[in-house]
């Protein structure tokens, strides 16, 4: 999961001046209501899970795409497939920042993390009908899937086929509610120019100093993750700068979108449709399905995983993902550790993003899914099996439940290893990684 900057140049052909008409006439929709502390914490942790949801779609996007000329691509195919991985990893690890600093967002406010999700894809009226989330191998579909979810607000744009939710609206807040309820919103602009409202507008009912309850120094900053646009919050104007870094990233500033997430998938469509004319047998992705190791609680409609080995290696992708949020989440928390031992966390963090998840990810889309479904790969599920915000508040026992957890994952590579040593080259940096991480959490 490289940090490295998309070098993706702004929509400039056909594709993107189709896109540039149907701007012309748009009309921002209006932001839809919060009244209180709780309307607001509630929307900041919806959009903590939109982020996270899109997050993990764009690198399952990313992860499915080839990697070497033995995969049936040509030396241009392969250079155009790396700058769309790069220009897509980019945009998810922005989707990172984003997340990070809805975290800060809720802290000043008084509230706890929140890095839980549902399963992809949601349960319907987890989202909104005009929000559809599912995980996708990259390809036309994702990409205008892409750029839908991105869309500037106003924009008329149409999802990707068969993603495009039924309609049917979320009833109305009433001025005066107490409790928070779902409320609708168009475009994830639209979402955050509601929280943007709903800051000023609770900064006049409560006083600025009364809202930003919460500390600074026990939020994430630019040190923590390199992130220069990481910012600590503790009053109306730092808090929409966060906001504004959002938008702006997402959909450009104030419609400017070129440069923005929709621009540089408008981008990305355009160069690879034009590669697709020039060679209709072109497949920048390997053939991965969309399938999980265990049912969807609310889905039986997704495919199952059933070759064993592969259901192994996608276990271990996800159990490694799982550990992640527990880290982070004891991360933002900031409660009893030292100075020295967030930085152990934010380490840990790094280290399973970058030396385990993401060559788990690679490596499980050149494993097949099973016999049902012959020369199809499996693809990172990023499967959730309890919330992750259930390590004690207590360091020494979170502590020591993530470096146990950390412990079996390393002994459960260990196991797959010596079942199939023809993997096992690949899973040895994985396991060494796996109780390096352990081991620092110990002896921290």
């Amino acid at each position: 999961m490289t940090t490295e900057s998309s070098r993706v140049p702004p929509g400039r052909g056909k594709l993107a001046g189709v896109v540039a008409l149907r701007r012309t006439h748009a009309t921002p929709e209006r932001p839809f209501l919060i009244e209180h502390r709780e309307a607001l914490i509630y929307v900041l942790c919806l959009a903590a899970e939109l982020e996270h949801s899109i997050m993990s779609q764009y690198l399952y996007a990313a992860f499915s795409l080839k990697q070497g000329a033995d995969e049936n691509v040509t030396s241009e195919q392969l250079e155009a497939i790396e700058r769309w991985r790069k220009a897509v990893t980019h945009v998810a690890t922005q989707e990172m920042l984003h997340l990070a600093l809805v975290q800060n967002l809720l802290t000043s406010i008084g509230a706890a993390p929140h890095l839980g999700r549902p399963n992809l894809p949601p349960p319907p009226g987890h989202f909104p009908a005009s929000v559809s989330l599912a995980l996708l191998p990259f390809g036309e579909a994702a990409l205008r899937h892409f750029m839908y979810l991105e869309r500037p607000e106003g924009m008329r744009l149409d999802d990707a086929e068969g993603l495009r939710m039924l309609e049917q609206a979320t009833p109305a807040v009433r001025h005066g509610d107490i409790v928070p309820q779902l409320q609708d919103f168009e475009t994830v602009g639209h979402l955050y120019r509601s929280i943007e409202e709903g800051i000023r507008s609770l900064a006049d009912k409560y006083g600025e100093a009364r809202l930003f309850c919460g500390p600074r120094e026990a939020q994430a900053v630019s040190a923590s993750f390199g992130w220069n646009e990481l910012v600590a919050v503790g009053d109306v104007d730092s808090a929409l700068v966060a906001v504004n870094t959002i938008i702006e990233q997402g959909e450009g500033a104030r419609g400017d979108w070129r440069t923005a997430h929709f621009g540089k998938f408008v981008q990305i469509l355009e160069e690879y449709l034009a590669m697709r004319e020039r060679a209709p047998d072109f497949q920048a992705a390997r053939p991965v399905l969309p399938a999980n190791v265990r049912a969807h609680e609310r889905d039986s409609s997704i495919p199952l995983i059933t070759d064993p080995l592969t259901a192994r290696c996608t276990d271990l992708f996800n159990v490694s993902y799982e550990v992640l949020l527990l880290v982070l989440q004891r991360y933002f928390g900031h409660l009893e550790e030292t100075d020295a031992q967030f930085g152990v966390l934010v380490d840990v963090a790094l280290n399973l993003m970058f030396e385990i998840i993401e060559p788990l990810a690679q490596l499980v889309t050149r494993l097949p899914v099973g016999a049902d479904y012959p020369g199809r790969t499996a693809g990172p599920s990023f499967e959730l099996f309890y919330e992750s915000d259930y390590v004690l508040p207590h360091r020494r026992a979170a502590w020591l439940l993530l470096e146990e957890r950390l412990r079996d994952a390393h002994a459960f590579c260990r196991r797959i290893q010596a079942e199939a040593p023809d993997l096992s080259v690949a899973l040895q940096p994985i396991a060494t990684s796996l109780d390096k991480q352990a081991s620092a959490l110990a002896s921290s």
